[in-house]
């Protein structure tokens, strides 16, 4: 079987990689180990599938965590209005919520996977499921013979290797376009969870289990060398701490937990919109409505019922004490708690709850203007197998439109067929 280009993995990376080739003039085989395309894709967004953030371009490299300036081709390739613009050319609608992420208007991903398999089949890609790649090899004439788990064998002038991270191993993600890249000599970076929950020792924490909080401020130190600083919203885990704001943090601390072994310490200002002085006066005004009234039944309007024994713990005010026998000490100290509640990070939550894969085939020796290696012509990459990644908002879906977009079409574009 002899194909000119053959793309292996069907998630987003690849399927966008397989179309733009074929829609310029390529022949394209897509081969995919799953039992369907865009298994990956159509978990992300808890089912909903952050398709892309419509932030101004000019803002889009400052959400890049790893490798920004190797994406500037790429992404002005195919930036994030191309790519509302091609769903919105499939039929999805799509619609924007807080913080400029772009949904399809449904809330189903599989709107979004069913466009992109409707533009392949009009295309006409090729596409061989249950196809696991097992070897690449490069030929005399230059050309490549892939050979698939059954012994299969195919034959193409160029290959995208577009097979994903370590994330999510349940949905096909088991690293194997590392080997491959390491077998044509191209170096792979240390891999880690990114986009990772992480681990927090307090058992009061782990007690605060399913608790969202909203509109807290994050603040993560190393000893006194601050780390992360950010605002959003949190969830408490029977584990540790998760939530789009601990995600965020994951990609700026996460190597220090997962490199290094050290633990970080983090800090919760539970009340930021509210200076100390001000959250003095709350209480102050809470205590004198319920004075004689056993602190423990005096927080209720102040915090959510799951966090209050936390609280109580961490100020070190006896549960049962009325509030009229609380002192000016132990109300500062309250205020410190709700300011400056703790939580000492010990480590992040493995692949198989990690959103992203940081680290991977290394940038250097990948030409970032049209995604082809720079040690085997014919070679190209994309998506979330190379060392590139972003914070969360659907900006690691748009490296995946991007990258396998430019890859498609430089491919296409080449010819050398």
């Amino acid at each position: 079987m002899s194909e000119q280009l053959i793309v292996v993995g069907g998630g987003a990376a690849g399927m966008m990689a397989a179309y733009a080739a074929a829609s310029n003039g390529c022949s394209v085989l897509l081969l995919e180990r799953n039992e369907k395309l865009g298994k990956k894709l159509f978990i992300t967004g808890k089912g909903r599938c952050n398709v892309t953030n419509a932030c101004d371009p000019q803002d889009f490299f400052s959400y890049i965590t790893g490798n920004a300036k190797f994406l500037y081709s790429a992404f002005y390739a195919f930036d994030n209005s191309a790519v509302m613009d091609f769903f919105e050319a499939q039929g999805i609608k799509l619609v924007t919520e807080r913080g400029m992420r772009v949904f399809p208007s449904s809330g189903h991903s599989s709107d979004i996977i069913r466009g992109l398999k409707n533009a392949l089949e009009r295309e006409n890609v090729k596409i061989r499921l249950h196809t696991r790649v097992q070897k690449i090899q490069k030929e005399p004439d230059g050309s490549f013979r892939l050979l698939d788990a059954s012994g299969q064998a195919y034959h193409a002038a160029k290959v995208i290797l577009a097979t994903g991270g370590m994330s999510y191993p349940a949905t096909g993600s088991t690293g194997d376009g590392y080997g491959f890249a390491k077998a044509f000599g191209h170096p792979v970076s240390k891999t880690r969870p990114g986009l990772s929950a992480m681990v927090a020792a307090e058992a009061y924490i782990h007690k605060m289990q399913g608790l969202s909080l909203k509109n807290v401020r994050a603040r993560i130190f190393d000893g006194k060398k601050l780390l992360y600083d950010d605002f959003g919203e949190m969830l408490f885990t029977h584990f540790g701490v998760s939530g789009p704001l601990m995600l965020r943090a994951s990609s700026i601390v996460g190597d220090r937990l997962f490199d290094t072994g050290a633990t970080l310490q983090l800090n919760i200002d539970l009340k930021p919109a509210l200076s100390n002085e001000q959250l003095d006066k709350r209480i102050l005004r809470d205590f004198e409505e319920n004075h004689n009234k056993q602190f423990k039944n005096v927080l209720n309007r102040l915090l959510p019922s799951k966090l209050i024994p936390a609280v109580i713990f961490v100020s070190g005010i006896l549960p049962e004490r009325p509030v009229n026998e609380i002192s000016k000490e132990q109300r500062m100290q309250l205020i410190k708690t709700l300011k400056c509640f703790p939580a000492t990070l010990t480590g992040l939550r493995d692949f198989t709850e990690a959103i992203i894969t940081r680290g991977g085939v290394g940038i250097k020796q990948v030409n970032p203007s049209t995604m082809e290696s720079k040690l085997l012509p014919g070679l190209y990459f994309a998506g979330e197998l190379l060392d590139v990644d972003a914070l969360t908002g659907g900006f690691n879906l748009q490296i995946a439109w991007s990258m396998g977009y430019l890859a498609g079409l430089s491919a296409a574009e080449a010819g050398l067929f």
